[in-house]
């Protein structure tokens, strides 16, 4: 367990030192990679929240406020 606290302490400056050493085109791929991450990081938070609102009923009365919403804004 404490080799593995230690690669964690020491694997910042080894990737910041990868990245700075990387051509261009690996750095734009780096980059995607890094967006996707984050990307499925968000969804999985958003999703889990989304559920934890739905089961806790702030969702009941959502068709009924889409409804009123297109009404009022048939009016308009």
């Amino acid at each position: 367990m404490n080799s593995i606290v230690l690669e964690q302490k020491n694997l910042r400056p080894e990737i910041i030192q990868r990245v700075e050493a990387m051509d261009d085109e690996s750095l734009v791929v780096l980059h995607r990679i890094l967006l996707n991450i984050e990307k499925e990081r968000l969804w999985s938070e958003l999703s889990a929240e989304a559920e934890q609102d739905r089961c806790s009923g702030k969702f009941e009365r959502l068709p009924e406020i889409i409804r009123q919403a297109r009404v009022e804004l048939g009016k308009g």
